[in-house]
C-alpha cells in the first residue's frame, strides 16, 4: 500500500532516537488515523518478519541511529540494501532519512600517494569496516517514508 498505519520501531529506545525520529513516532501516534486505519505498533525484533509485516500491511519500519550507535546498527550490504531493494521493488520504499538506501555506497579505502596518514584517518576507519558499514534504515510504504524524511528535513539530522 501508498500508506500504512502500522509503525514498527524498537520503542524501548525512543530516548535515543533523534529528534526528527521523534517527531514522527510522536505524530503517528497522536493522528490516531493513517490510511483510514488505527494507527498501531507491531515490532517483533527481527528484521526479515517486521519489513514482511511493514510489506504486506503497509506502514514503515525502522532502525535509526541512537546517540550510541550514530549510524544504525544494520550493515547496508547484506541487512538494508537488499531489504530496500524488495521494498522498492514492491512500490515501497527505503530510506536512511537522508535519501535513499540503494544510493549509499561504502566507503572505499583511500590510497596513500605520499600524504600525511593521519589526514584521512576517519575516513580509512569507516572503509575499514568493507561490508560491515552501517546505516539508519527506514523501509516502508512511499507516503510514511516520505513523511519520516521530512520530519528530518524540518527538525534537522541532529539533537
Amino acid at each position: 500500500p501508498d500508506v500504512g498505519s502500522l509503525y514498527s520501531f524498537n520503542e524501548a529506545n525512543y530516548r535515543e532516537f533523534s529528534e526528527p525520529v521523534q517527531q514522527f513516532l510522536t505524530s503517528m501516534k497522536q493522528s490516531g488515523v493513517v490510511g483510514g486505519k488505527k494507527v498501531s505498533s507491531r515490532y517483533v525484533g527481527a528484521l526479515v518478519a517486521d519489513v514482511h509485516n511493514v510489506l504486506i500491511n503497509g506502514g514503515i519500519y525502522g532502525y535509526p541511529a541512537t546517540r550510541d550507535n550514530v549510524n544504525g546498527k544494520l550493515r547496508l550490504l547484506y541487512e538494508s540494501a537488499p531489504m530496500a531493494m524488495i521494498m522498492e521493488q514492491a512500490g515501497g520504499a527505503g530510506s536512511t532519512g537522508q535519501g535513499r538506501i540503494l544510493d549509499v555506497l561504502p566507503p572505499q579505502r583511500k590510497k596513500n600517494n605520499g600524504h600525511n596518514k593521519g589526514d584521512d584517518e576517519s575516513d580509512d576507519d569507516e572503509a575499514g569496516k568493507g561490508i560491515h558499514v552501517r546505516v539508519p534504515t527506514y523501509l516502508g510504504s512511499v507516503e510514511n517514508v516520505y513523511e519520516l524524511e521530512q520530519c528530518f528535513k524540518f527538525y534537522g539530522e541532529d539533537d
